[in-house]
């Protein structure tokens, strides 16, 4: 922003300590990610940190930040179904905790997830009848069980499931001499609708041995109406949605299903799932990855599908089962951008001129006295205006940047928390997001209690459902230590820390310089990740201004002025100036002359401001904040929405 400094400059106060000679800070720079399945939840300077956190979830992953690799997870391996039914309860690491689980269940089986199909199932292989009767327990996975039941029972048999071959009874011969001499024969054979004189039987035995002659024939008692059995191929088998073929067997079905590719077998006998058969088996890849919406490729293990995905924008890795996300790339900038002003008109003619801007900040709140009296100058309507525009509104409040005054309201607890009752109390009904604390020339001995005032006004703010932010000078690591704000203290209050990376020269610098060249950018914000500042937490100021710099014949400085960004185009075209690159700062040295000065300044432009952006977007940034809107064109954040 466009702010007055204290008075020791920051090239000054820089090479004071470091004179003076301060300890190297610990690198405190966040290097791995937390995430449970998609949800951000922890940031870490050292891996086991990480990897400890993590391990207090399911479902979670340590990213390493930058390459966005996976270096520890704790997805499962194996996943029990019964029926095809399944949920997160019924997923394993390794396949002997899932054959536990599973053994639980009936019908049920065990998927390794890195691979298509079953490596364990319990589904039953014999079913035991008496007469025409059975009952759901009545199913088992060997003969000698089937047997031990069917004992129990008079006039029992037992069906061997995957053939459907009759397989033992406890009927004696003379029985089924005498069952077979009964008129009428009762047990009528169809294949379809065809039946015929020659598949009428006494005996049920009979029937089935004659039913098993011909495929999808079912066997119906006349007496009765009834359907007492069937031997129709339940288990179809399907390439994507193309029907080839069916089974009587789940074995069979499994064993022709692994010669292709993309297979799913359905029981057509089960009871369905919301009106469609139940699927049992598949050999579908586990990992789907899609871009926005749509399916771009399919894995076997999370490390092939991560490693496709990150070649694609807008990409994410998708569970098959129910389609739910483990890790997407949909992470976009936040744009933030500061009014300068608190008049209606003012505010909506600058938003009128963005796109893609997600945070306003209209200057609505100023410190106006030590005791902590409150200036007012908000607008609930334009507030309402720009949430209708679905913009998130966080009204900023200053202290005048006058360091006496502030001195001694920070040394006030009743002035803070009159302060603070009036701002949080007018804040939350005005119906806005969340406050941007702006206090500048901060002396060094207030750095205790500006602390405790941002956790102060972060607790009641929080408790009103507002967010706190807090614009931080790019300053330096040599000497921020001896300044005002606690920056590690500050990152573990308040939800997001603004660094004004501008005004690198500013209106009382004694030499001509860029506002905010692009290498001291990059070197401030890896100075803030240092001090540990989470980089969720983090947003970098971009300048929508230059500072143009008049000098004499002697090289004397004579004054400076701002320019703004939406202005220089038509300066630089009617003033002939001549652009060169400027190493140094990354930009090109734009000069002039006119009345025997030279006039010079460091352009900015959808160039810079790109590279600015692509800084965050690299370093993993929640966003970028300019200062200020109304220096800018709709062109400009045409460019700034396809960086997002």
């Amino acid at each position: 922003m466009l702010k007055r400094k204290t008075l020791l400059s920051l090239t000054a106060l820089s090479l004071f300590f470091s004179v003076a000679g301060t300890a190297a800070a610990a690198d405190k720079t966040t290097k791995y990610r937390v995430y449970q399945d998609t949800a951000l939840l922890y940031e870490a300077s050292d891996y086991k940190s990480a990897e400890a956190f993590a391990r207090r979830y399911t479902d979670s992953h340590v990213e390493e930040i930058g390459s966005r690799n996976w270096v520890w997870h704790n997805y499962p391996r194996y996943k029990v179904y019964q029926h095809g039914y399944s949920s997160s309860a019924w997923e394993f690491a390794t396949l002997d905790q899932a054959i536990r689980e599973a053994s639980n269940w009936g019908n049920a089986s065990v998927r390794d997830l890195q691979s298509g199909g079953w490596v364990w199932n319990n589904y039953p292989e014999y079913r035991v009848y008496q007469g025409e009767a059975t009952l759901p327990g009545w199913t088992f996975r060997t003969l000698n069980e089937a047997i031990a039941e069917a004992r129990k029972w008079s006039n029992s048999h037992v069906i061997e499931l995957d053939t459907h071959a009759w397989v033992w009874d406890n009927m004696s011969a003379e029985t089924k001499k005498q069952a077979r001499s009964q008129n009428p024969k009762v047990y009528q054979v169809y294949q379809g609708n065809h039946t015929s004189e020659d598949w009428k039987f006494a005996l049920l035995e009979d029937a089935l041995n004659e039913s098993l002659r011909w495929g999808n024939s079912t066997i119906v008692n006349t007496s009765t109406g009834n359907t007492v059995f069937s031997n129709v191929k339940p288990f179809k088998v399907y390439q994507n949605d193309n029907f080839l073929n069916a089974f009587l067997s789940i074995d069979d079905a499994i064993a022709y299903a692994k010669l292709f590719a993309h297979t799913r077998i359905e029981n057509e006998q089960a009871p369905k799932l919301n009106g469609k058969a139940q699927v049992i088996w598949n050999n579908y890849p586990y990992y789907r990855v899609y871009q926005n919406a749509n399916l771009i490729g399919e894995f076997t293990t999370i490390g092939s599908a991560l490693q496709y995905a990150k070649n694609y924008s807008n990409a994410s890795i998708r569970l098959y089962d129910d389609g739910s996300a483990i890790w997407d790339n949909l992470r976009k900038l936040q744009y933030w951008g500061w009014n300068g002003s608190s008049a209606d008109a003012t505010i909506r003619s600058q938003v009128n001129t963005t796109v893609g801007l997600d945070v306003v900040s209209p200057t609505y709140f100023t410190l106006a006295d030590p005791a902590g009296t409150m200036t007012d100058t908000s607008n609930k309507e334009t507030v309402a205006w720009l949430k209708k525009q679905g913009l998130a509104v966080h009204p900023l409040v200053n202290n005048q940047f006058d360091a006496s005054l502030t001195t001694k309201f920070l040394g006030s607890k009743d002035a803070r928390a009159k302060f603070i009752s009036a701002l949080v109390g007018k804040s939350s009904s005005l119906g806005v997001d969340g406050i941007n604390v702006d206090f500048e020339s901060l002396a060094a001995s207030d750095r205790a209690n500006f602390t405790t005032f941002m956790q102060e006004l972060t607790d009641a703010a929080h408790a009103k459902n507002l967010l706190v932010s807090v614009d931080l000078p790019r300053g330096s690591i040599k000497w921020n230590a001896k300044t005002a704000f606690d920056h590690e203290k500050l990152a573990s209050i308040v939800d997001y820390i603004i660094t004004m990376t501008y005004d690198h020269h500013w209106k009382g610098s004694t030499e001509p310089g860029s506002v905010a060249g692009l290498q001291w950018v990059e070197e401030g914000v890896t100075e803030f990740l240092s001090y540990g500042i989470p980089r969720d937490k983090l947003i970098m100021g971009i300048p929508f201004y230059v500072r143009e710099w008049k000098v004499d014949s002697s090289g004397k400085l004579i004054s400076n002025r701002a320019v703004l960004m939406k202005d220089i185009p038509t300066l630089i075209r009617d003033k002939k100036a001549v652009q060169t690159w400027d190493p140094t700062f990354q930009q090109y040295k734009v000069e002039y002359k006119e009345g025997g000065f030279t006039y010079v300044f460091w352009l900015e432009d959808e160039a810079t401001v790109k590279a600015r952006i692509d800084i965050a977007a690299k370093d993993e940034l929640a966003g970028v904040a300019a200062w200020r809107l109304g220096y800018d064109t709709t062109e400009l954040w045409n460019m700034m929405l396809q960086q997002k």
